[in-house]
Order: C-alpha cells, then sequence, then structure tokens
C-alpha cells in the first residue's frame, strides 16, 4: 500500500496506487532517455472520486521532479460543447508566454489555421476545414515538444471534453511514435456518446494497458481514517467508514471531514451516525447543506457553477446581484464549507481565477439544484457578461442556447454571428448547435430562411443527411433570393450525391433548373445534371447523355464560370468516351482565361466544389497533355497546403499528383505521394471514392515497379476488391484489379475481372483504352488459350486508340498486337510502338516497348536503351527483365 505523507487526507486518492504510479514513473523516465524517445499514452479509468485527479497531481509532481515540462487540462461537463476548451487549456499559456514572431515561428504555417482555435490569431473569412485545423495543432505539439523537451501532456475528466479536443487527442495518439511526448488521460466510463467514444477508444486503443482504478479497501480505508481522525479509531467505526462509502476515496475523505467537524468519536458507538453525515456530500444532501449557508451563498454558488471556469468574486457578485462584500463573504463561506477552494497550485489553468470547486461531483449537483428559470436567467446574465469582456460571440455561444426562447432578433444575430466564428476556426458541430438554438427562438421569416441556409451550408462536411433536411426546409419557403436559392439547390444536390442519393440529386437541379429562365444561374443547374451522371459509374445513362451534353457546350463560348462547366464536363466525357483528343483539348481550354482558371473556380472556391477540376485535370492528363494536367495537380496540391485543408481535398491533391507522376513514368515519386494520400484518406475513412483514387493508383504504380506482391498486400489490406464504389474512379478499378490477379498467378480470376470491366466499360461508353485499359491485358492473358479472341480484341483496342489519337492510347495499342505477333511482324510493330511511346510522355510505357523491341530484334543495344529507361523510372521488373535478356543475348 502507498504510505501516508503527512498529510494522509490530502493524498487519500493515491493509497493503494503503487502499480498506477509505477507505470508514471516508467513512463516518464523512458522518455526522458533522449529526444528520440517515442510517445505513449497513459489511460485511467474509473468511476467519479476513485482518485484520477489526484493520479495526474501526483504524475505531474513526478514529471516535473524528474526535470519534464508538465501542462494540465480538465474537461467539464457544463463546458463540453465550447470547442477546443482543452486543447486551448493544454497549449494556449505556453504560447501565450512567447512574443507573436515566436509564436509565428514555432507554429510556422499552420499559424493561421491552428492559431484562431487556439485563441492566438483572428480566423479568416472562409470555414476553415476542421481536419486542418487539427492537423496543425497536432504540429503545434510535435514543435513545442522540442522546445520543452521532455514534455507531459495531463487531460483530465477527458469524459467531459470538447469534441474538437478529443479529435486532436485521437490524432495525437496516432502519432506518438514522432514525438517525445507522455500523454496521460484520466476519464470516467460510459459517459461519452456520439464520435467522443469512438475518439476515446482511439486513444484506448494506443495506451499502454491499466487495470480499471478500483476502490479502497478495507484496509486502506481504516488506515486512512486513523490517519485523519486519530489512531484510537476503532474497527467497527472503520469498517462502518468503508461500507458507508464504499471505500470511494473522495466520499471517504469528505466523510472523515465531516467526523472532524462534528467532533464524532470514531467510535463503534458512533458508527450509526456515519450515513447520515455521508449524505451531505453530494446530491441533495449537498444541497440542503448549501441551503444551510444562506441565500447568498446559494445564488453566489449556482452563479459559479453557471461560470464553471474563471471562477472570480469580482464576476459572480455582477452574475449574481451580489455586493462585492457580500460575494466575498460568501466565497468565505462557501470555501469553509468544502465547496469551493482556490485552484490547485499543482493544476492552475489560466482561467481558474480565484476559485474554482473542490469536485466536479459538486459542481455537478450544484448547477443541476438550480431552478430551472434561475439557471435560464443565470445564462442570459453570463452571456452578456461574457459578450461584453470582449471575447465575442463564440465564447458567449454556450450561455446563449441555454436563454429561453422569445423570438428576440439580437439573440438570433448573435447566435448566427457565434455560428460564423465556430465555421471560422473548424468547429462546424458548434457552429450547428448555435443555429439550430436560434431556429427555436424563433427568427423572423426573412431570417428563418437564411438560418436555414445556413445550417445546410454548415452540416455539408460533417452530415449530409442532415444538409438534406435543412437546406429542402430552406427551399420549401419563401426569402431567398434568386443567387441564393440556385446555391442552395446546388449544395443540396451535393449532399444528396454524398448521402448516395444519385437519382433524387438529379431529379433536384432538373426541377429548379425548369423554373429559370435561360441564363448562368440555370446553366449551373444543368451542368451539376451533368456532373453528377458522370461522376456515377453504375448510373444507367440516358441514350441521349452524350448528345443533349455536346448540345449544351457547343453553344458554350465560355464567358461564365457555367459556361466553362459544360465546356469542363463536355471535354470530360470525351475523353472518358474515347473521342478525339484533339477535340478533347480544344474543349479544356475554352473552359480557361489566359490559360488559368478563372475567378471562382479555384481550388478553394465553394461554389462548384473540386470535382470539376478535378476532370479538367484529367481530361488534359488522358488526352496526353500531361504538363497542363500536372500544373492542375500540383496547384491543387499548394493551395490546399496553403490553406490549411489537410482531409479529403488533400487526399485527392496527393492522389492526382501521384497520378501525373505515374504517368510521367516516375514511379518513385508516384508511389511517394501515393502513399501520402493514402494515409490522409485513412483518416478521412475507408470505402469512400478518395481512399478508392489512392488505393487504386497505388496498387497501379506498384505492379508498373514490379512490387507485385506488395501491390497484392496492398489491395488485401485496403479492401481493393468487388465491390467497386459508385463514384468512379480513375484508372479504371476493375482494369487494375485484373492485372493484379493476373499478375500473382490467378489467370482464371484475373481474365473474370477483366471481362467484367469489359462490361461494366460498354454499359457506360467508356471505350478510352488508357483509362480502361482491359482490353489489352485481357488479349495477353487469352493470347494461348483463345488466341482468336486475343486478336479480335487487339483489334479492338488498336481501332479505339486511333480514335482517340493519343502517342500513348496508339503506342500502347500496337504493343498489344506485337505481344500476340512472331517474327518480322513482332519486330515492326514493337519498332512502331517505341516510335509512338517515345513521343508520349509515358516513360515507363516507353521503357517497357524498347526492352520487348530488343528482345524480339535480339539487340542488345536496344535492350539497354530500355534498361536505362526503366532504371530513371524506378521500374525494378523490367530493369530484372532487361538484364535476364542482356544475359542471354550477351
Amino acid at each position: 500500500m502507498t504510505e501516508a505523507r503527512p498529510d494522509a487526507a490530502a493524498s487519500a486518492s493515491l493509497w493503494e496506487r503503487d502499480a498506477e504510479i509505477d507505470a508514471i514513473t516508467q513512463a516518464i523516465d523512458e522518455l526522458r532517455v533522449d529526444k528520440a524517445s517515442p510517445g505513449s499514452v497513459l489511460v485511467f479509468t474509473g468511476e467519479a472520486g476513485i482518485g484520477k485527479t489526484a493520479l495526474l497531481a501526483e504524475a505531474r509532481r513526478i514529471a516535473e521532479d524528474r526535470g519534464c515540462t508538465a501542462w494540465y487540462a480538465r474537461g467539464g461537463e457544463t463546458v463540453a460543447s465550447v470547442p477546443f476548451n482543452v486543447v486551448r487549456q493544454l497549449l494556449r499559456p505556453a504560447l501565450m508566454g512567447l512574443m507573436e514572431g515566436e509564436t509565428r515561428e514555432y507554429l510556422g504555417d499552420w499559424y493561421d489555421i491552428a492559431g484562431p482555435a487556439l485563441g492566438l490569431a483572428e480566423p479568416g473569412e472562409r470555414p476553415a476545414d476542421p481536419q486542418a485545423v487539427c492537423d496543425g495543432l497536432v504540429a503545434a505539439v510535435n514543435r513545442l515538444s522540442r522546445r520543452t523537451w521532455p514534455l507531459v501532456l495531463l487531460i483530465d475528466d477527458a469524459h467531459w471534453a470538447d469534441q474538437e479536443t478529443l479529435h486532436w487527442l485521437s490524432a495525437v495518439a496516432e502519432r506518438l511514435t514522432e514525438m517525445c511526448v507522455l500523454v496521460v488521460v484520466a476519464r470516467r466510463p460510459g459517459e461519452v456518446t456520439g464520435e467522443g467514444t469512438r475518439h476515446l477508444a482511439q486513444i484506448a486503443s494506443k495506451a499502454r494497458p491499466l487495470a480499471t482504478l478500483r476502490s479502497l479497501t478495507p484496509e486502506a480505508t481504516a488506515g486512512l481514517t486513523r490517519a485523519t481522525v486519530g489512531e484510537h479509531a476503532d474497527a467497527p467505526f472503520c469498517r462502518e467508514v468503508w461500507a458507508v462509502t464504499g471505500g470511494n476515496p473522495y466520499e471517504t475523505v469528505e466523510l472523515l471531514a465531516k467526523v472532524q467537524d462534528s467532533e464524532l468519536e470514531p467510535a463503534e458507538g458512533s458508527a450509526a451516525e456515519l450515513r447520515a453525515l455521508n449524505r451531505t456530500a453530494r446530491g441533495r444532501g449537498l444541497v440542503a447543506r448549501l441551503e444551510t449557508l444562506g441565500v447568498d451563498a446559494t445564488r453566489f454558488a449556482w452563479a459559479a457553477a453557471i461560470l464553471h471556469t474563471g471562477i472570480s468574486v469580482e464576476i459572480v457578485a455582477r452574475l449574481a446581484s451580489l455586493s462585492r462584500e457580500t460575494a466575498a463573504e460568501c466565497a468565505d463561506l462557501l470555501t469553509a464549507a468544502r465547496i469551493l477552494t482556490e485552484p490547485s497550485p499543482v493544476n492552475r489553468r489560466a482561467e481558474n481565477g480565484d476559485l474554482e470547486f473542490v469536485h466536479p461531483l459538486i459542481a455537478t449537483a450544484v448547477y443541476k439544484s438550480i431552478p430551472p428559470g434561475i439557471r435560464t436567467a443565470f445564462h442570459g446574465v453570463a452571456a452578456t457578461v461574457v459578450s461584453e469582456s470582449g471575447r465575442g460571440a463564440a465564447a458567449a455561444s454556450r450561455h446563449l442556447v441555454e436563454v429561453h426562447a422569445d423570438g428576440d432578433p439580437e439573440l438570433v444575430e448573435q447566435l448566427r454571428a457565434a455560428a460564423r466564428e465556430h465555421l471560422a476556426v473548424g468547429a462546424p458541430d458548434a457552429a450547428r448547435r448555435c443555429l439550430e438554438r436560434a431556429l427555436k427562438e424563433p427568427p423572423q421569416q426573412d431570417i428563418r430562411v437564411r438560418v436555414l441556409y445556413e445550417l445546410g451550408c454548415a452540416t455539408l462536411l460533417t452530415s449530409p443527411a442532415t444538409t438534406v433536411e435543412y437546406l429542402r426546409s430552406a427551399l420549401a419557403e419563401p426569402g431567398l433570393d434568386s443567387a441564393e436559392r440556385v446555391d442552395a439547390v446546388f449544395r443540396l444536390s451535393q449532399a444528396l450525391l454524398h448521402n448516395d442519393q444519385l437519382e433524387e440529386a438529379v431529379r433536384t437541379v432538373d426541377a429548379e433548373a425548369a423554373r429559370l429562365e435561360p441564363g448562368p444561374a440555370r446553366m449551373r443547374l444543368q451542368a451539376a445534371h451533368y456532373m453528377w451522371e458522370v461522376i456515377h459509374a453504375d448510373v444507367e445513362l440516358s441514350p441521349t447523355h452524350c448528345q443533349e451534353l455536346s448540345a449544351l457546350a457547343a453553344a458554350c463560348t465560355g464567358k461564365d464560370n457555367s459556361e466553362r462547366a459544360l465546356l469542363i464536363l463536355r471535354g470530360f466525357d470525351a475523353v472518358v468516351r474515347g473521342e478525339n483528343a484533339e477535340e478533347v483539348v480544344e474543349f479544356c481550354d475554352r473552359a480557361l482565361v489566359n490559360g488559368r482558371l478563372a475567378p471562382g473556380l479555384g481550388w478553394t472556391d465553394s461554389e462548384w466544389g473540386i470535382e470539376l477540376l478535378l476532370m479538367l485535370a484529367i481530361a488534359y492528363a488522358y488526352a496526353d497533355r500531361l504538363d497542363r494536367a500536372e500544373s492542375l495537380y500540383t496547384e491543387a496540391l499548394r493551395t490546399y497546403e496553403t490553406a490549411g485543408w489537410s482531409g479529403g481535398h488533400l487526399a485527392l491533391a496527393h492522389a492526382y499528383v501521384g497520378h501525373g507522376h505515374r504517368r510521367r513514368g516516375r514511379l518513385k515519386d508516384a508511389e511517394e505521394s501515393l502513399r501520402k494520400s493514402l494515409a490522409f484518406a485513412e483518416r478521412v475513412g475507408r470505402g469512400l471514392p478518395l481512399h478508392w483514387s489512392s488505393i487504386c493508383n497505388l496498387v497501379d504504380t506498384l505492379l508498373a515497379r514490379g512490387h507485385v506482391q506488395e501491390a497484392w498486400e496492398v489491395a488485401e489490406e485496403h479492401g481493393f476488391a468487388p465491390p467497386y464504389p459508385s463514384t468512379i474512379v480513375l484508372p479504371d478499378p476493375r482494369s487494375v484489379r485484373g492485372r493484379l490477379l493476373l499478375a500473382v498467378g490467378r489467370t482464371e480470376d484475373g481474365i473474370n475481372e477483366l471481362e467484367a470491366a469489359e462490361k461494366a466499360a460498354a454499359a457506360r461508353g467508356r471505350h478510352n483504352t488508357v483509362i480502361a485499359p482491359w482490353g489489352g491485358d485481357l488479349a495477353r492473358a487469352l493470347a494461348t488459350e483463345d488466341p482468336r479472341r486475343a486478336a479480335e480484341l487487339a483489334v479492338i483496342v488498336r481501332s479505339r486508340a486511333e480514335r482517340l489519337g493519343t502517342d500513348t492510347a496508339i503506342g500502347e495499342a500496337l504493343r498489344v498486337e506485337a505481344y500476340l505477333a512472331t517474327g518480322k511482324q513482332a519486330v515492326s510493330l514493337y519498332s512502331q510502338a517505341v516510335t509512338y511511346l517515345a513521343a508520349s510522355p509515358s516513360a515507363y510505357e516507353h521503357a517497357a516497348a524498347r526492352v520487348d523491341h530488343g528482345i524480339a530484334s535480339r539487340s542488345a543495344a536496344e535492350v539497354n536503351r530500355g534498361l536505362t529507361l526503366a532504371e530513371s523510372c524506378g521500374a525494378d521488373g523490367l530493369v530484372r527483365k532487361a538484364k535476364e535478356a542482356l544475359a542471354r543475348l550477351l
């Protein structure tokens, strides 16, 4: 048993905690080995009053005794809705101690992204990407840990931490192998719901195994009792203390304090009175004890519970309508009654103020004891106090949402302003809560429809189903002007698309477009119709789809963004169908302004979204205009990194940068970019189209490199197999999967997969032989068992490649024909393939054609040229093939 310290009562929660203290000490000592030591997580779980806070205080003492820096923060039941509350407590004091220039230096590129969330910088005008803000806060910890090594982060009452902090904390836990940081978390079990549960589970999965904290044994309770009230406490009395408190350390300490206050004799004859004394420690008993202190003291305690943090006599006096002198007297009374106390110097936080509650159990009991009407009034006054302190609408919003609905226009505007502030720092859930409360006020009709519209916009990234509900409601009511209405319809169709309701998305834009006169607004919705149809791989297109899109685009000159969108869609549709590449490029060029993206069509502009620009880049890429495609890909990556958009947008940007490298034959660079893309995509969620884009391109690249087993392992780990996503993924995943199966020797399965790719491509009219290369691989697979079918396929591939007209497509088609030919015919076809591919941007395919041509013509010089190209590409499998061929030829 942990030995009692001189103040035994103060350390009651450390009795029988040797294993936990040993775990803390070991983790701290490992952290201190050197600056390359990996971090770790300790999670202490137990019921209220079990001693979690004491363990964290002990962890801080041990850390500081060993030369570590330790920062402490605590969640709170009434402030769990305040975004970034706990992470601000942890990091802000350290950063605020620096000059602004130093803070900028430590946060670097993340200053403008993470700074607003920490309250260190003004937010921008655009909504911040929540994932980017989380990444910025992780980067802040990483950089601060280098400055303040070794660093220990202590998070108490994590079950009451805000959603944004838990997201950040789970991300930190994932990265601790790269950071020399120890994270110590204390939480109660079972008090979290929704996303918080998932985040805490992720944190726990990275933690060292620790048992749930247990209550004190009868022996420890007896030892604590005698250390507190005297060694003369007899055994029956000590057993009754344990029976009454259940060995809960907090309740034991409180009960023994009351024994001392009442001068109760610690003997068997007094044991019967312990239960009555214990009832005053929590719940109704605590409230009754509070009421005995008087009306003023009760109001003071209520006001303190409303504030939760930053409890100062001056602010509480104002909130409770007490004079400064009376408030000071109340503070003394409540401190003497062990309801309030001065903040612990060990765990003091910047916003603690003069006082804090002795225990969260007391704070909860006091808050819940406030009559509902008075509680609401207190929150109203608190909102005013916070607003007048200059902390802004967002800081006051937790109080505003508790105020009685009374049709107050000013309150509605305050909540809307708070929502904008929350969005600007990357807290869309907090914005949603404010706007939903604004609806209950209720706002006037002309404002109500805008609140509904703002709600739809606020939830687009987090809940497509909720977005659908609010935007439909906004569109069903009068009040939106024409531009707002079109934007709402477009966003609604986006949400329906992400909610897997494609047909409804198309019907929505069609219905609104039918009500509009010809012009940019109508054309925007018409473009959305074709965009959603083109994006989805499984939707059955109307027989006139292509003709209708062609007719619309034919009349477009690119005078506005609606026309530019239709030109991009036409170019993308044409390249996927395998139409002439020169015409594809013409459509795409007409969508640009002086060779650049038009204003309003940038990578971070919300009017059209990322899909349209990716279509433009893809159309250029598969029309063999890789220079233009790569310019767009790298612009996207640079834009998102600068803006701090590190969620799905950055995953796609890295995926398509990798795609550009793959098409160029820069296979090592492609693999590096695609692995970065996959890391971002994994954090957003598996099974999404962006995840498929990362995996498909990575598997394709690994196969090109000759890393077949690694490609198979990646595919198996990430579920790269049927069923395929409904949204289009390029290159065609069925074709890539078929090639993978052939490469690992599962020939029959590979042929079946490629034949399925053939049917899917035919159903959608997708005949670009580079986007969907099933034909060439299937012809090679059937060369021996069905040469006639293989020859027919080769003819089809050649015909479609010539229709597209790119050097890459024709060169690859000639390689297929050469593979099926023999003798001089094979040599001639390989020679032609080399000529076309040398003029194409596809260095890997060019290298492969050189090697095959050299083997067919028995030319060591030609094989050697192919070997040199293969080495520059990083195509290890092709390098091995070339070297083996050279060994035979020489």
